[in-house]
């Protein structure tokens, strides 16, 4: 296992995070635990949740798997990470004394203000006392560090991780979608602050859907899995590729993942980008040059939603990742589609000449039937 510094702080983190939020079956707790320690077993020491996870049963189950590593905690350290989306400073401090008795913790290491979906937002939080109320959280000893999670484009990143001192930030991030937030991951790690990627599968898109990934691998030995792995690994910016395990054999495929994996050539992003361009002609890479919108819809979202109905041809992926990963409602988006002029500048812009303005009506159509 590699392990590096998460920014400034003092914490050795693994290369692979073991994330809560994809136990397949919450409700056999003995085998999810289990699963949880097998990780630690393996050399996974960063342990990422959040209330709400498998309908509030992540926490608990983490915090069982906790017990038994609690005996081995000081030779061989884990960390923990959770998160809260509360507005309000009274509302935040209750989530994390609830989910730090739910894992059995006197405080976690990295508290995340959560689901910070646009600037708005985070100067509506701002505004509410939320960084204050993090800063006296992290002084009383209820978590050691605190980081920010977000799907914000990655210039809005770092205009967030410049406004206020935090210890790292937990952003999704892979292969299929780097240029959309690389910009962030540089104002970190130039910053000095931990950077953790979550989805580095594009959400389970890149395994479950490996014929349309081939053009990532580099041998024929290796397989998507691996090398969508070995392209985070590789970037010295960042510390942990965040991982939602369901069982043993998918920690297994991490961990030889890990174990395979070699520096990659340095023109291997390069072609990367090109190697994008030329097998996801149909599909948004996520350069979000079309951002500009003169009536400020947020394009480069929507359009990474569409990849997975693009993909998957199922409409709930995609309300889902409008909503769970972006913060936008079925009714916003409706909302934000509507106010579209045709202008065609998204369009111009588009480095993919996608037909951007009718998958929007597309879009449209499949959240009004899902209402209807």
């Amino acid at each position: 296992m590699i392990y590096t510094k998460y920014g400034k702080t003092d914490m050795n983190v693994s290369a692979i995070g073991c994330g809560g939020m994809r136990f397949t079956e919450p409700y056999d707790s003995d085998s999810c635990h289990e699963m949880v320690q097998y990780a630690y077993s393996k050399g996974i020491n960063y342990f990422d949740t959040a209330p709400g996870y498998n309908a509030d049963k992540s926490e608990i189950i983490f915090g069982r798997a906790f017990k038994d590593m609690f005996k081995t905690r000081k030779e061989k350290p884990f960390y923990v990470s959770t998160k809260s989306n509360c507005d309000n400073p009274s509302d935040l401090r209750r989530n994390l004394e609830r989910s730090l008795e739910r894992m059995g913790l006197d405080c976690v290491d990295v508290m995340h203000e959560w689901c910070i979906t646009s600037m708005d937002a985070f100067e509506h939080r701002k505004a509410n006392g939320i960084l204050k109320e993090l800063t006296k959280i992290k002084e009383e000893g209820l978590a050691r560090h605190i980081a920010i999670s977000s799907h914000l484009p990655g210039e809005e990143i770092r205009e967030v991780l410049n406004d206020y001192p935090f210890d790292g930030v937990l952003l999704g991030y892979c292969a299929m979608n780097f240029q959309y937030r690389d910009s962030g991951i540089d104002a970190a790690y130039k910053n000095q602050q931990g950077v953790v990627c979550m989805n580095p599968l594009a959400g389970g898109l890149i395994p479950d859907h490996p014929e349309l990934f081939e053009f990532l691998k580099k041998s024929e030995n290796e397989s998507v899995v691996d090398s969508a792995l070995h392209f985070l690994i590789d970037d010295p910016r960042i510390n942990v590729a965040l991982v939602g395990f369901s069982n043993k054999d998918q920690v297994d495929q991490a961990i030889a993942a890990m174990d395979s994996y070699q520096p990659l050539s340095t023109d291997y992003k390069s072609s990367l980008i090109s190697n994008l361009k030329e097998n996801f002609n149909s599909i948004c890479t996520g350069c979000a040059y079309c951002k500009d919108c003169p009536k400020e819809i947020p394009i480069p979202a929507l359009m990474g939603t569409y990849n997975q109905f693009h993909i998957t041809k199922k409409p709930e992926n995609m309300i889902n990742t409008l909503l769970y990963h972006y913060g936008i409602s079925k009714e916003k988006t409706i909302e934000h589609i509507d106010s579209c002029i045709k202008c065609g500048k998204c369009e111009r812009e588009c480095t993919q000449i996608l037909p951007i303005i009718a998958r929007m009506q597309e879009m449209k159509e499949i959240i009004q039937a899902s209402i209807n």
